[in-house]
This record gives C-alpha cells, sequence and structure tokens, in this order.
C-alpha cells in the first residue's frame, strides 16, 4: 500500500479573499459576500498586534436569522469567529484536511509571512484532490 501524495495547500487553495472592516453591518457584509461571489469573509486586523476573523454564512444563519435580529442592526464584529485558525500555503493536504476535522470547521485562511493569500476549505481539498482521478 503506498501513500497518496495530496499535495500542499498552495495548489488547491483559492487566492480570491474577500476582506473588510469588523463595523461594518451584517447587511452590507452579505451584499459584499453577493457581488464578490464569497462565501466568507475575512474582518482584518485593527493594527498589528490584533488577529483576523472570519464571517460565514453558517454564523449569520445561527446568530442573526435564528435568533430573529435585525441584520442591518447587527455589527460583524458581533458574530464572527476571532481568532482564526490559519493554515500554512505548504500544509499538505491530508494534514489540513484532519485539521479541520479536528476542530469542526469547513474552511480556514491560508496565511503565509503573517498575510492572508487564500483560503481553503473541504471543497478545494475534494476538487483538487478527488476530482482528476474521476477524468
Amino acid at each position: 500500500m503506498s501513500i497518496r501524495n495530496w499535495g500542499p495547500v498552495r495548489e488547491c487553495m483559492s487566492t480570491d479573499v474577500t476582506k473588510v472592516d469588523g463595523r461594518i453591518d451584517v447587511l452590507t457584509a452579505l451584499k459584499i459576500m453577493r457581488k464578490e461571489d464569497a462565501n466568507s469573509l475575512i474582518i482584518k486586523r485593527r493594527d498589528e498586534n490584533d488577529e483576523w476573523g472570519m464571517v460565514l454564512f453558517s454564523d449569520i444563519a445561527r446568530q442573526v436569522i435564528a435568533k430573529n435580529r435585525a441584520p442591518e442592526r447587527v455589527n460583524v464584529y458581533e458574530i464572527m469567529t476571532k481568532p482564526v485558525l490559519r493554515v500554512s500555503p505548504d500544509m499538505e493536504v491530508r494534514y489540513c484536511a484532519r485539521l479541520f476535522e479536528n476542530f469542526g470547521i469547513s474552511q480556514a485562511p491560508v496565511v503565509e509571512n503573517n498575510e492572508i493569500v487564500g483560503m481553503i476549505s473541504y471543497y478545494a481539498m475534494v476538487m483538487h484532490g478527488v476530482l482528476p482521478d474521476l477524468e
């Protein structure tokens, strides 16, 4: 039995990253997500000692819709996940998948030299790692 080389995260990550200020309201965030065709937003750091945040559709569903809150009255910083787990672009995809499973996440920013260079998700890992074998 041989161990498959799934490759590094850098080969399958998306380089389209949408960053916003945490003070915007959720309705504005949703408009940006629709315009950018993004399924997550990175919340910018306030300074070099701060950490990045992230908002997913599931955060909006759980913390705005389910709680019957008005999206135009809720700021993104109120519902974001912060700090977020980060992934190195050189991490092997199989370890990234294990990290996601261990921490119950489905996507994460890819950070190199303390800057976000992309996003990695289960979707990207599967489409990159398994789909080529089906063709």
